[in-house]
């Protein structure tokens, strides 16, 4: 397993900028729409109190800066951040459409390297994205830089089942299915081929709550989602 992805940083921004407009729909069919049971799952543990700052990287299509925005309520205010402008640009249509334009900013940037202040942010949260940046750590330290002390850091990622049974399934699954479902769905089989494969190479669950420990985060924990196909990490940041 790797913390590092070796895939120019580029590269991957045109492969989810040629996803863009199919992206939502491959996400229901790959994850049989569980990733939005997922998703409200953490919404309910992390408990986003009204009036928060949070900031949603590798936001994509923005499902998840929405939800964080409406959590956060009117006096709140949320920013998505992602490298890709295509990806953005659906994610601005889902704004606009929710009419959330004044409560949300969307922002193209480099998860690695946040243009953001020290202990700015209440929330910080990052959805099917670690897998995808150059190097996973160095986006935890800067996750942990840019919250407020006392403020939380949440991932939801894929992750790698521990049964044997399940894995060996889970590796037929997305080694081999994805990449067709991309190939006949979305018309882009290497895009959906590379996120297999950085499916595949990801840390486990366990490694990865390590990794939230090694970047300052206390009260770490997390949870499995599907037998492990996908886990929540969180993790506060010190006072």
């Amino acid at each position: 397993m790797s913390l590092t992805n070796r895939t120019p940083e580029k590269t991957v921004a045109q492969l989810f900028d040629h996803i863009a407009p199919q992206y939502d729909q491959m996400n229901r069919l790959i994850s049989l729409g569980t990733h939005q049971l997922w998703r409200r799952r953490v919404m309910d543990a992390m408990q986003v109190s009204p009036g928060s700052f949070a900031l949603d990287l590798c936001c994509g299509t923005g499902d998840w800066t929405i939800a964080l925005s409406q959590a956060a309520g009117p006096a709140g205010h949320v920013v998505g951040l992602d490298l890709s402008q295509e990806m953005l640009a659906v994610a601005d249509q889902k704004v606009r459409a929710t009419h959330l334009q004044g409560q949300i900013a969307l922002h193209q940037g480099d998860a690695m390297h946040l243009n953001y202040p020290d202990n700015t942010f209440d929330v910080v949260t990052i959805g099917f994205g670690l897998r995808n940046v150059p190097d996973a750590q160095q986006v935890l330290s800067e996750m942990v830089r840019v919250v407020k002390p006392g403020g939380q850091v949440v991932c939801l990622e894929t992750s790698q089942p521990t049964n044997p049974v399940v894995h060996a399934g889970w590796q037929l699954y997305f080694g081999h299915l994805v990449p067709l479902m991309g190939r006949v769905v979305a018309h882009h089989y290497q895009a959906y081929n590379y996120l297999q494969r950085t499916t595949h190479q990801f840390v486990s669950a366990e490694q990865l709550a390590a990794m939230f420990t090694a970047a300052g985060l206390t009260a770490v924990h997390f949870e499995r989602f599907n037998l492990g196909a996908a886990a929540a990490h969180f993790g506060r940041k010190p006072y």
